[in-house]
């Protein structure tokens, strides 16, 4: 585990229809609650899609920090710890995260992240952020997904 980053095994409610009908009910979960702490105050809800295969990698940001919600399908989430002073400096983590195995990630100011798309259905990932995007001034720092410092293998993902 990271230092600072915080996975978040998240409970699944059965949710009650409104009208008697005779269908299957869903599911409720609660992503994030301002009770959790997990963000130091809100920037920006975002979603996104990405197919089976697809490798979204690597970023990190200086001042904001994410909160990460894979809603369907199967990725991969991997950090990697740039940060000089962490304990956990050098060192990388992976977390699965998709159907059936719903968690919030927390990945802090300076962790460089990243996943890849391991179902053949599609992941709808949901990323909650505590600083607005700004267009002309970005707080995201790109990576190569192959960086040799970094050195992950994403081929090994499965």
């Amino acid at each position: 585990m990271l230092d600072g980053v915080i996975i978040q095994k998240l409970k699944i409610y059965q949710d009650k229809p409104d009208l008697d009908q005779k269908i299957k009910p869903g599911v409720f979960m609660e992503i994030l609650r301002s009770s959790d702490e997990l963000l130091k105050k809100f920037g920006q809800s975002n979603f996104t899609i990405a197919y089976n295969g697809t490798i979204k990698a690597f970023h990190s940001h200086k001042y904001q920090d994410d909160l990460w919600f894979a809603a369907t399908g199967r990725a991969a989430v991997v950090m990697f710890d740039a940060r000089e002073k962490s304990p956990t400096c050098g060192k990388t983590q992976v977390v699965y995260a998709g159907e059936n195995d719903y968690k919030s990630i927390f990945v802090p100011t300076g962790v460089v992240h990243g996943y890849k798309v391991l179902s053949k259905e599609p992941v709808l990932l949901f990323y909650h952020t505590t600083k607005e995007y700004n267009r002309k001034n970005p707080d995201e720092i790109r990576i190569d997904p192959f960086d040799k410092t970094i050195n992950f293998n994403w081929r090994e993902l499965k």
